[in-house]
């Protein structure tokens, strides 16, 4: 058996805490800012709506699992307008999200996982011309699933604000 939460403390996250896949709503509301594309990515990858899926898909998808956690990279900042060590704590998220998948992929184990943020892997992605090149490692953001992430945290007694001082990137991983 797979001790998912060993493998994700070893790929480096600063929380690993129990998520109830219960507690999991998949918000219209959320996909509707994804909608709205602030982020730049809105049908431009694999990661993101449309591509990733449906909400009803999802819930779907997660219905199907029992336990999970809640992942988080805490990155420390100057204030709340320090881009930089965002950026910072961001990539490593991302490192350590890909880090706790390669670790995953080879044991057989039966999971889902839900990143902080769009697929920035590669300078331009391949949607929708072509597959994507790393498909053991896509997985969609919590958002783009439809889960209002701060909701997820509190109804998990997990902090989702840090402070000014701090900045942590969640995601989840469902078995």
């Amino acid at each position: 058996m797979t001790d998912f939460a060993a493998a994700a403390r070893a790929a480096g996250f600063d929380t690993v805490a129990p998520l109830d896949p219960a507690t999991l709503k998949f918000l219209p509301e959320v996909r509707a800012m994804c909608a709205a594309d602030r982020c730049r990515h809105y049908g431009k990858t694999w990661s993101c709506p449309p591509a990733c899926g449906e909400l009803e898909e999802w819930a779907a998808k997660c219905a199907r699992y029992s336990q999970g956690l809640l992942l988080q990279t805490i990155g420390e900042r100057e204030d709340s307008y320090d881009i930089e060590a965002m950026m910072e704590a961001a990539e490593r998220n991302r490192e350590q999200t890909d880090a706790l998948l390669r670790a995953l992929g080879p044991t057989g184990a039966d999971y889902l996982m839900m990143s902080a943020g769009t697929c920035t892997r590669c300078e331009k992605c391949t949607y929708p011309e072509a597959p994507c090149r790393f498909p053991e490692l896509l997985c969609p953001s919590m958002e783009a699933c439809g889960l209002f992430v701060s909701q997820v945290c509190t109804d998990n007694g997990v902090p989702y604000n840090y402070g000014d001082e701090k900045i942590a990137y969640t995601c989840c991983i469902l078995f």
